[in-house]
Protein backbone atom coordinates (compact mmCIF):
# COMPACT_ATOMS: atom_id res chain seq x y z
CA UNK A 1 0.00 0.00 0.00
CA UNK A 2 1.38 3.27 -1.11
CA UNK A 3 2.28 5.75 1.65
CA UNK A 4 -0.66 8.26 1.13
CA UNK A 5 -3.13 5.63 1.46
CA UNK A 6 -1.78 4.57 4.61
CA UNK A 7 -1.34 8.45 6.10
CA UNK A 8 -4.98 8.84 5.50
CA UNK A 9 -5.54 6.33 8.22
CA UNK A 10 -3.28 8.22 10.77
CA UNK A 11 -4.83 11.54 9.15
CA UNK A 12 -8.16 10.21 11.00
CA UNK A 13 -7.46 10.75 14.29
CA UNK A 14 -6.65 14.84 14.23
CA UNK A 15 -6.34 15.63 17.67
CA UNK A 16 -3.31 12.63 18.21
CA UNK A 17 -1.94 13.74 14.68
CA UNK A 18 -1.93 17.12 16.21
CA UNK A 19 -0.40 16.21 19.44
CA UNK A 20 2.43 13.89 17.23
CA UNK A 21 3.53 16.63 15.22
CA UNK A 22 3.74 19.09 17.65
CA UNK A 23 6.03 16.64 19.91
CA UNK A 24 8.36 15.82 17.67
CA UNK A 25 8.54 19.52 16.76
CA UNK A 26 9.58 20.11 20.38
CA UNK A 27 12.06 17.31 20.25
CA UNK A 28 13.41 19.05 17.06
CA UNK A 29 13.68 22.29 19.00
CA UNK A 30 15.55 21.24 21.62
CA UNK A 31 18.49 19.75 18.92
CA UNK A 32 18.16 23.68 18.08
CA UNK A 33 19.12 24.73 21.66
CA UNK A 34 21.48 22.24 22.40
CA UNK A 35 23.62 22.45 19.00
CA UNK A 36 23.50 26.36 19.24
CA UNK A 37 25.63 25.64 22.78
CA UNK A 38 28.54 24.11 20.54
CA UNK A 39 30.24 27.27 18.74
CA UNK A 40 32.39 24.17 16.67
CA UNK A 41 29.13 22.52 15.98
CA UNK A 42 28.86 22.75 11.92
CA UNK A 43 32.80 22.08 12.14
CA UNK A 44 32.02 18.94 14.19
CA UNK A 45 29.39 18.04 11.24
CA UNK A 46 32.08 18.23 8.68
CA UNK A 47 34.60 16.23 10.49
CA UNK A 48 32.28 13.75 10.90
CA UNK A 49 30.49 13.78 7.40
CA UNK A 50 34.38 13.53 6.26
CA UNK A 51 35.38 10.61 8.29
CA UNK A 52 32.59 8.48 7.44
CA UNK A 53 33.72 9.13 3.91
CA UNK A 54 36.90 7.63 4.81
CA UNK A 55 35.15 4.32 6.12
CA UNK A 56 33.04 3.84 2.98
CA UNK A 57 35.59 4.60 0.19
CA UNK A 58 37.92 2.31 2.89
CA UNK A 59 35.40 -0.03 4.43
CA UNK A 60 37.33 -3.55 3.20
CA UNK A 61 39.94 -2.74 5.26
CA UNK A 62 38.59 -1.34 8.33
CA UNK A 63 36.81 -4.40 8.43
CA UNK A 64 39.49 -6.24 8.30
CA UNK A 65 41.42 -4.44 11.06
CA UNK A 66 38.25 -4.73 13.13
CA UNK A 67 37.60 -8.14 12.87
CA UNK A 68 41.85 -8.44 13.55
CA UNK A 69 41.81 -6.49 16.58
CA UNK A 70 38.16 -8.02 17.87
CA UNK A 71 39.57 -11.70 17.60
CA UNK A 72 42.93 -10.72 19.77
CA UNK A 73 40.30 -9.65 22.43
CA UNK A 74 38.47 -12.70 22.63
CA UNK A 75 35.67 -11.97 20.69
CA UNK A 76 34.13 -14.24 18.46
CA UNK A 77 33.57 -12.26 15.21
CA UNK A 78 30.39 -13.66 12.42
CA UNK A 79 29.92 -12.33 9.40
CA UNK A 80 26.29 -12.34 7.71
CA UNK A 81 25.17 -11.55 4.27
CA UNK A 82 21.47 -11.07 5.13
CA UNK A 83 18.91 -10.97 7.70
CA UNK A 84 18.22 -15.10 7.56
CA UNK A 85 21.80 -15.19 7.92
CA UNK A 86 22.16 -13.15 10.94
CA UNK A 87 19.04 -14.92 12.47
CA UNK A 88 20.26 -17.94 11.75
CA UNK A 89 23.55 -17.19 13.52
CA UNK A 90 22.04 -15.76 16.49
CA UNK A 91 20.20 -18.68 16.81
CA UNK A 92 22.76 -21.30 16.85
CA UNK A 93 24.93 -19.48 19.69
CA UNK A 94 21.52 -19.87 21.94
CA UNK A 95 21.61 -23.13 21.12
CA UNK A 96 24.93 -23.85 21.49
CA UNK A 97 24.06 -22.22 24.69
CA UNK A 98 20.99 -24.32 25.83
CA UNK A 99 19.50 -20.52 26.56
CA UNK A 100 15.67 -19.97 26.36
CA UNK A 101 15.55 -16.26 28.17
CA UNK A 102 17.04 -13.89 25.70
CA UNK A 103 17.01 -9.72 26.96
CA UNK A 104 17.96 -7.18 23.73
CA UNK A 105 18.16 -3.78 23.74
CA UNK A 106 17.31 -1.26 21.20
CA UNK A 107 18.94 -2.21 18.10
CA UNK A 108 17.32 -1.21 14.27
CA UNK A 109 19.55 -3.92 12.76
CA UNK A 110 17.38 -6.68 14.47
CA UNK A 111 14.47 -4.81 13.57
CA UNK A 112 15.45 -4.82 10.14
CA UNK A 113 16.57 -9.05 10.26
CA UNK A 114 13.04 -9.56 11.98
CA UNK A 115 15.15 -11.02 14.62
CA UNK A 116 12.44 -11.14 17.05
CA UNK A 117 9.83 -12.94 15.20
CA UNK A 118 12.19 -15.57 13.99
CA UNK A 119 13.25 -16.48 17.57
CA UNK A 120 9.51 -16.37 18.79
CA UNK A 121 8.39 -18.64 16.12
CA UNK A 122 11.36 -21.10 17.25
CA UNK A 123 10.34 -21.08 20.96
CA UNK A 124 12.69 -18.76 22.66
CA UNK A 125 11.39 -15.93 24.80
CA UNK A 126 13.07 -12.87 23.55
CA UNK A 127 12.27 -9.91 26.06
CA UNK A 128 12.49 -5.97 24.55
CA UNK A 129 14.40 -4.27 27.56
CA UNK A 130 14.00 -0.57 26.26
CA UNK A 131 11.25 0.82 27.76
CA UNK A 132 9.09 2.68 24.39
CA UNK A 133 10.67 -1.07 22.09
CA UNK A 134 8.78 -3.43 25.27
CA UNK A 135 5.44 -1.08 24.89
CA UNK A 136 5.47 -1.76 21.01
CA UNK A 137 6.37 -5.20 21.66
CA UNK A 138 3.09 -5.82 24.22
CA UNK A 139 1.08 -3.91 21.15
CA UNK A 140 2.60 -6.28 18.97
CA UNK A 141 4.17 -3.21 16.73
CA UNK A 142 7.29 -2.35 15.19
CA UNK A 143 8.78 0.99 16.36
CA UNK A 144 7.33 3.75 14.95
CA UNK A 145 10.25 5.87 15.34
CA UNK A 146 14.11 4.64 15.67
CA UNK A 147 15.15 6.70 18.56
CA UNK A 148 11.22 7.35 19.95
CA UNK A 149 9.16 3.61 19.19
CA UNK A 150 6.63 4.35 21.08
CA UNK A 151 6.33 8.44 20.09
CA UNK A 152 2.75 7.52 18.67
CA UNK A 153 1.32 6.52 21.58
CA UNK A 154 -0.49 8.28 24.27
CA UNK A 155 0.32 7.35 28.16
CA UNK A 156 -3.35 6.38 28.37
CA UNK A 157 -2.98 3.51 25.78
CA UNK A 158 0.69 2.60 27.64
CA UNK A 159 -1.40 2.28 31.27
CA UNK A 160 -3.98 0.36 29.02
CA UNK A 161 -1.23 -2.59 27.90
CA UNK A 162 0.47 -2.29 30.87
CA UNK A 163 -3.22 -3.34 32.74
CA UNK A 164 -2.99 -5.81 30.34
CA UNK A 165 0.10 -7.66 30.27
CA UNK A 166 1.64 -6.72 33.65
CA UNK A 167 -1.36 -6.04 35.81
CA UNK A 168 -1.32 -2.78 36.75
CA UNK A 169 -3.84 -0.46 38.28
CA UNK A 170 -6.12 -0.01 35.46
CA UNK A 171 -6.84 3.22 34.13
CA UNK A 172 -3.65 4.72 36.13
CA UNK A 173 -1.62 6.96 33.67
CA UNK A 174 0.92 8.44 35.91
CA UNK A 175 4.20 8.50 34.23
CA UNK A 176 6.19 7.73 37.15
CA UNK A 177 3.58 4.84 38.42
CA UNK A 178 4.38 3.33 34.90
CA UNK A 179 7.93 3.48 34.63
CA UNK A 180 8.34 1.87 38.14
CA UNK A 181 5.81 -0.83 37.29
CA UNK A 182 7.97 -1.60 34.10
CA UNK A 183 11.44 -1.21 35.71
CA UNK A 184 9.91 -3.78 38.37
CA UNK A 185 8.78 -6.02 35.72
CA UNK A 186 12.09 -5.86 33.47
CA UNK A 187 14.48 -6.34 36.55
CA UNK A 188 12.87 -10.19 37.21
CA UNK A 189 13.60 -10.81 32.98
CA UNK A 190 17.51 -9.34 33.76
CA UNK A 191 18.07 -11.32 36.75
CA UNK A 192 16.91 -14.84 34.60
CA UNK A 193 18.39 -14.23 31.63
CA UNK A 194 20.61 -16.61 29.56
CA UNK A 195 21.63 -13.89 26.67
CA UNK A 196 22.05 -11.08 26.36
CA UNK A 197 21.60 -9.17 22.63
CA UNK A 198 22.63 -5.51 21.94
CA UNK A 199 22.99 -2.95 18.89
CA UNK A 200 26.14 -1.24 18.37
CA UNK A 201 26.02 2.45 17.57
CA UNK A 202 30.21 2.66 16.73
CA UNK A 203 32.46 0.02 16.36
CA UNK A 204 35.70 1.09 16.10
CA UNK A 205 38.38 -0.11 13.74
CA UNK A 206 41.88 0.34 15.58
CA UNK A 207 40.71 -1.32 18.76
CA UNK A 208 38.14 -3.52 17.90
CA UNK A 209 35.91 -2.12 20.43
CA UNK A 210 32.58 -1.39 19.94
CA UNK A 211 30.08 1.42 21.64
CA UNK A 212 26.50 1.14 22.90
CA UNK A 213 24.45 4.09 23.81
CA UNK A 214 21.22 4.42 25.60
CA UNK A 215 19.46 6.31 28.27
CA UNK A 216 18.04 3.85 30.37
CA UNK A 217 21.06 1.30 31.02
CA UNK A 218 19.59 -1.53 29.86
CA UNK A 219 22.09 -2.92 27.75
CA UNK A 220 24.76 -2.36 30.35
CA UNK A 221 22.32 -4.62 32.89
CA UNK A 222 21.82 -7.19 30.25
CA UNK A 223 24.77 -7.23 29.67
CA UNK A 224 26.85 -7.30 33.23
CA UNK A 225 24.14 -10.48 33.91
CA UNK A 226 23.85 -12.72 31.07
CA UNK A 227 26.76 -15.17 30.81
CA UNK A 228 26.56 -14.74 26.80
CA UNK A 229 26.45 -11.64 24.81
CA UNK A 230 25.64 -10.72 21.24
CA UNK A 231 26.34 -7.56 19.90
CA UNK A 232 24.57 -6.99 16.09
CA UNK A 233 26.09 -4.28 13.84
CA UNK A 234 25.57 -3.03 10.48
CA UNK A 235 28.79 -3.04 8.76
CA UNK A 236 28.45 0.88 8.23
CA UNK A 237 28.81 1.52 11.99
CA UNK A 238 32.53 2.02 11.52
CA UNK A 239 35.10 4.58 12.43
CA UNK A 240 38.48 4.41 11.99
CA UNK A 241 40.14 5.16 15.54
CA UNK A 242 38.90 5.96 18.93
CA UNK A 243 40.33 9.45 18.89
CA UNK A 244 36.90 9.95 16.36
CA UNK A 245 34.45 8.80 18.63
CA UNK A 246 34.21 11.94 20.56
CA UNK A 247 33.41 13.56 17.52
CA UNK A 248 30.10 11.46 16.94
CA UNK A 249 29.15 11.73 20.64
CA UNK A 250 29.12 14.97 20.35
CA UNK A 251 26.93 14.97 17.41
CA UNK A 252 24.88 12.10 18.16
CA UNK A 253 22.53 12.86 21.49
CA UNK A 254 22.19 16.40 20.48
CA UNK A 255 20.93 15.46 17.35
CA UNK A 256 18.66 12.87 18.35
CA UNK A 257 16.79 14.17 21.83
CA UNK A 258 18.95 17.23 22.43
CA UNK A 259 21.06 15.98 25.28
CA UNK A 260 24.69 17.02 25.37
CA UNK A 261 25.23 13.51 25.52
CA UNK A 262 23.69 10.07 26.29
CA UNK A 263 23.21 8.68 29.61
CA UNK A 264 25.31 5.72 29.18
CA UNK A 265 28.11 5.67 26.95
CA UNK A 266 29.33 2.18 27.53
CA UNK A 267 32.19 0.42 25.81
CA UNK A 268 33.06 -3.13 24.74
CA UNK A 269 36.27 -4.49 24.05
CA UNK A 270 36.37 -8.10 25.21
CA UNK A 271 34.38 -10.56 27.73
CA UNK A 272 34.80 -10.77 31.35
CA UNK A 273 36.85 -14.06 32.43
CA UNK A 274 32.72 -16.18 33.29
CA UNK A 275 31.21 -14.61 30.04
CA UNK A 276 31.52 -15.25 25.91
CA UNK A 277 31.17 -12.33 23.54
CA UNK A 278 29.84 -12.57 19.86
CA UNK A 279 29.72 -9.75 17.50
CA UNK A 280 28.07 -10.18 13.89
CA UNK A 281 29.04 -7.94 11.24
CA UNK A 282 25.52 -7.61 8.70
CA UNK A 283 25.59 -6.53 5.14
CA UNK A 284 22.13 -6.94 3.73
CA UNK A 285 22.05 -4.51 1.08
CA UNK A 286 24.57 -2.33 2.58
CA UNK A 287 27.51 -3.34 0.05
CA UNK A 288 24.77 -2.92 -3.34
CA UNK A 289 24.10 1.19 -1.65
CA UNK A 290 27.98 1.05 -1.32
CA UNK A 291 27.78 0.59 -4.79
CA UNK A 292 25.06 3.37 -5.99
CA UNK A 293 26.94 6.55 -6.44
CA UNK A 294 24.27 8.66 -6.00
CA UNK A 295 22.71 6.73 -2.11
CA UNK A 296 26.05 6.01 -0.74
CA UNK A 297 26.18 8.85 1.27
CA UNK A 298 23.18 7.27 3.29
CA UNK A 299 25.04 5.32 4.48
CA UNK A 300 26.75 7.85 6.79
CA UNK A 301 23.68 7.71 8.71
CA UNK A 302 24.34 7.44 13.06
CA UNK A 303 20.64 6.52 13.29
CA UNK A 304 19.45 10.05 15.63
CA UNK A 305 16.48 10.31 13.91
CA UNK A 306 16.72 14.37 14.00
CA UNK A 307 15.60 14.26 10.17
CA UNK A 308 12.60 12.48 11.29
CA UNK A 309 11.67 15.07 13.69
CA UNK A 310 11.71 17.83 11.40
CA UNK A 311 9.99 16.25 8.22
CA UNK A 312 6.68 18.14 8.39
CA UNK A 313 5.72 14.84 6.53
CA UNK A 314 6.62 12.43 9.13
CA UNK A 315 5.23 14.46 11.64
CA UNK A 316 2.19 14.45 9.95
CA UNK A 317 1.68 10.94 8.74
CA UNK A 318 3.11 8.61 11.53
CA UNK A 319 5.93 6.17 11.16
CA UNK A 320 3.72 3.29 10.37
CA UNK A 321 2.90 4.97 7.03
CA UNK A 322 6.29 4.04 5.43
CA UNK A 323 5.74 0.28 5.67
CA UNK A 324 9.54 0.10 6.67
CA UNK A 325 12.08 -0.62 9.13
CA UNK A 326 13.24 2.81 9.25
CA UNK A 327 10.49 5.26 8.55
CA UNK A 328 10.65 9.28 7.85
CA UNK A 329 13.17 10.73 5.37
CA UNK A 330 16.76 8.35 5.33
CA UNK A 331 14.39 5.80 5.25
CA UNK A 332 12.68 6.73 2.29
CA UNK A 333 16.24 6.66 1.23
CA UNK A 334 16.96 3.17 2.23
CA UNK A 335 14.22 1.32 1.62
CA UNK A 336 13.96 1.79 -1.75
CA UNK A 337 16.86 0.03 -2.17
CA UNK A 338 15.66 -3.11 -0.84
CA UNK A 339 12.56 -3.37 -3.00
CA UNK A 340 12.24 -0.26 -5.23
CA UNK A 341 8.59 -1.61 -6.83
CA UNK A 342 7.44 -2.20 -2.76
CA UNK A 343 8.53 1.06 -1.77
CA UNK A 344 8.28 3.06 -4.87
CA UNK A 345 5.69 6.14 -2.82
CA UNK A 346 8.10 6.80 -0.02
CA UNK A 347 10.94 9.06 -2.36
CA UNK A 348 7.11 11.39 -3.13
CA UNK A 349 6.71 11.79 0.41
CA UNK A 350 8.40 14.11 0.82
CA UNK A 351 8.17 18.16 0.22
CA UNK A 352 11.96 18.38 -0.64
CA UNK A 353 11.98 21.33 1.43
CA UNK A 354 15.73 20.38 2.60
CA UNK A 355 15.04 20.57 6.80
CA UNK A 356 16.51 16.79 7.12
CA UNK A 357 19.54 17.63 5.21
CA UNK A 358 20.08 20.78 7.25
CA UNK A 359 19.93 18.74 10.76
CA UNK A 360 21.50 15.92 9.87
CA UNK A 361 24.62 15.02 11.75
CA UNK A 362 26.59 13.95 9.16
CA UNK A 363 25.86 15.91 6.30
CA UNK A 364 23.93 13.90 4.39
CA UNK A 365 22.18 15.06 1.79
CA UNK A 366 18.95 13.58 1.98
CA UNK A 367 16.75 15.58 -0.14
CA UNK A 368 19.02 15.53 -2.92
CA UNK A 369 19.04 11.63 -2.84
CA UNK A 370 14.96 11.59 -2.22
CA UNK A 371 15.46 13.61 -5.87
CA UNK A 372 17.15 11.09 -7.52
CA UNK A 373 14.86 7.89 -6.19
CA UNK A 374 12.52 10.13 -7.69
CA UNK A 375 14.25 9.86 -11.14
CA UNK A 376 15.46 6.40 -11.18
CA UNK A 377 11.02 5.10 -10.20
CA UNK A 378 10.61 7.36 -13.44
CA UNK A 379 13.21 5.37 -15.59
CA UNK A 380 11.71 1.88 -14.35
CA UNK A 381 7.98 2.83 -15.63
CA UNK A 382 7.13 2.25 -11.78
CA UNK A 383 5.66 5.96 -11.62
CA UNK A 384 1.76 5.53 -11.29
CA UNK A 385 0.21 6.32 -14.45
CA UNK A 386 -2.10 9.38 -14.08
CA UNK A 387 0.84 11.11 -12.88
CA UNK A 388 3.21 10.43 -15.94
CA UNK A 389 0.51 10.98 -18.36
CA UNK A 390 0.06 14.49 -16.35
CA UNK A 391 3.65 15.12 -16.28
CA UNK A 392 3.58 14.44 -19.84
CA UNK A 393 0.92 16.82 -20.82
CA UNK A 394 2.26 19.04 -18.36
CA UNK A 395 5.72 19.17 -20.65
CA UNK A 396 4.53 19.84 -23.90
CA UNK A 397 2.39 23.16 -22.20
CA UNK A 398 5.33 24.50 -20.52
CA UNK A 399 7.54 24.30 -23.57
CA UNK A 400 5.67 26.05 -25.30
CA UNK A 401 4.94 30.02 -24.78
CA UNK A 402 2.04 29.65 -26.98
CA UNK A 403 -0.08 26.39 -25.93
CA UNK A 404 1.31 27.97 -22.23
CA UNK A 405 -0.72 31.03 -22.44
CA UNK A 406 -3.33 30.33 -24.14
CA UNK A 407 -4.48 27.82 -22.12
CA UNK A 408 -3.97 30.02 -18.55
CA UNK A 409 -6.60 32.41 -20.43
CA UNK A 410 -9.24 29.24 -20.78
CA UNK A 411 -8.37 27.94 -17.23
CA UNK A 412 -8.55 31.45 -15.56
CA UNK A 413 -11.73 32.12 -16.88
CA UNK A 414 -13.45 28.46 -16.57
CA UNK A 415 -12.51 28.28 -12.96
CA UNK A 416 -14.29 31.60 -12.16
CA UNK A 417 -17.54 30.21 -13.59
CA UNK A 418 -17.28 26.33 -13.28
CA UNK A 419 -18.34 24.22 -10.10
CA UNK A 420 -15.68 23.98 -6.98
CA UNK A 421 -16.77 20.46 -7.06
CA UNK A 422 -14.56 19.95 -10.17
CA UNK A 423 -11.50 20.52 -8.19
CA UNK A 424 -12.57 19.29 -4.67
CA UNK A 425 -14.24 15.76 -5.13
CA UNK A 426 -13.40 12.22 -4.12
CA UNK A 427 -11.31 11.16 -7.42
CA UNK A 428 -8.89 14.09 -7.32
CA UNK A 429 -6.88 12.99 -4.77
CA UNK A 430 -5.14 16.65 -5.06
CA UNK A 431 -8.33 18.62 -3.95
CA UNK A 432 -9.32 16.60 -0.74
CA UNK A 433 -7.51 18.94 1.21
CA UNK A 434 -6.55 21.50 -0.73
CA UNK A 435 -8.68 24.38 -2.97
CA UNK A 436 -7.64 26.64 -5.53
CA UNK A 437 -7.54 30.57 -4.96
CA UNK A 438 -9.68 32.41 -6.79
CA UNK A 439 -8.23 33.21 -10.31
CA UNK A 440 -6.55 36.35 -11.16
CA UNK A 441 -8.39 38.27 -13.82
CA UNK A 442 -5.33 38.69 -16.07
CA UNK A 443 -1.97 37.17 -16.40
CA UNK A 444 1.21 39.06 -15.09
CA UNK A 445 2.38 38.90 -18.70
CA UNK A 446 -1.12 40.83 -19.90
CA UNK A 447 -0.70 43.44 -16.56
CA UNK A 448 3.28 43.86 -17.51
CA UNK A 449 1.66 45.00 -21.18
CA UNK A 450 -0.89 47.29 -20.04
CA UNK A 451 1.62 49.01 -17.31
CA UNK A 452 4.98 48.88 -17.82
CA UNK A 453 5.06 52.32 -19.63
Amino acid sequence: MSHAKLTEEFLKNEPKTDWHNETLWWVRSKRDVSSKGIPEWEELRSLASQIKDNVLSNIGNYLQEFEKNALANGVHVHWAEDGKEHNRIVQSIIEKHNAQRIVKSKSILTEECHLNQHLESNGFDVVDTDLGERIVQFAKQPPSHIVLPAIHMKREEVSELFHEHIQTEKGNSDPQYLTEAARNHLREKFLKADIAITGVNFGIAETGGFVVCTNEGNADMGVHLAPVHIACMGIEKLIPKFEHLGVFTRLLARSATGQAITNYTSHFHQPRPDQEMHIILVDNGRTKQLAREKFRNSLKCIRCGACMNTCPIYRRSGGYSYDATVPGPIGSILSPGFDLKKHKSLPFASTLCGSCSDVCPVKINIHEQLYEWRQVIAENGLDDMPKRFSMNIARKVLSSPKVYFTLGKIARKSLSILPKSLINNPLNAWGKQRDLPNPPKESFKEWYKKNRS
